[in-house]
């Protein structure tokens, strides 16, 4: 699970909350659903005017990535494929098929080279795969943010309505205060709305997708680097130039067998 995305959203909605409390107005949110479900209502139906059924429904899905996203180390995968090299540079690469591969994308590509496809062959189909990916990721990326810019805007229309609503009956005067506060609800809903759940999705989204595109890149350029042969401690050297610095290792760490 991502504790960071978790902690985030927690802490978000309790200061949030605790700001209610202290103002002593629990009672006034608690009492008016019909500002959160105008906002949510009329964002979720908005964004689905931009998108098909199809594609709406499956961005939606994919949520659950920020909560529980995989564990990528990609020293560890750096590692894996330095060890794949040196299996297939002492036994060939038929030897390859013993080895275990966590990495489901690594291993289709090993795969390809054991089954004799050319390296031309498998970095196309690798590369066309990765693309593939990566734009799913980035559709979905963008329907998340589409509804973060919307909910602030139907926040905004809840609150001319109510406006409009309570110009409508200035002669009591008593009112006004209570119907003011009431058609502000709307604004205050797009704004938690767009800043606690669908903008940090989408920055996590795209900060997951960013993630997968360097593990991708690494599956591929490993491939590659295993078909022709190349020196596992160069192999190490070039991919590890993928990597921030923090993310280095001083050694490739042994696989468990």
């Amino acid at each position: 699970m991502d504790i960071a995305t978790l902690l985030g959203m927690i802490g978000a909605v309790s200061f949030i909350v605790w700001t209610i409390v202290k103002q002593d107005q629990l009672e006034m949110f608690t009492d008016d659903w019909f500002s959160p479900l105008f906002v949510l209502s009329g964002t979720i139906f908005g964004v689905m005017i931009r998108y098909s059924l199809g594609h709406f429904l499956s961005s939606l899905k994919v949520v659950s990535r920020t909560f529980f996203s995989p564990n990528n180390d990609p020293q560890a995968l750096i590692d894996e494929i330095v060890e794949l090299a040196t299996v297939s540079r002492k036994d060939g690469l038929l030897a390859l098929e013993k080895v275990k591969i966590s990495e489901p994308f690594l291993k289709e590509g090993v795969q390809m080279l054991i089954d004799g496809s050319t390296a031309d062959v498998v970095k196309q189909s690798m590369s066309k795969n990765m693309r593939g990916t990566i734009e799913r990721n980035t559709a979905s990326e963008k329907v998340w943010r589409s509804m973060g810019e919307s909910s602030p805007a139907f926040g905004m229309i809840g609150t001319v309505v109510g406006l409009v609503a309570m110009m409508a009956k200035m002669d009591d005067p008593k009112a006004i205060g209570p119907a003011m506060a009431l058609a502000l609800l709307t604004t205050l809903w797009g704004s938690v709305l767009a800043n606690v759940l669908f903008l940090p999705v989408a920055d996590k989204l795209k900060f997951l997708s960013t993630n997968e595109k360097l593990k991708l890149t690494l599956c591929i350029d490993g491939v590659m680097a295993i078909q022709s042969g190349q020196n596992p401690r160069v192999i190490a050297s070039v991919l590890s130039a993928y990597l921030d610095p923090t993310q280095r290792a001083g050694k490739p760490k042994a696989r468990a067998k």
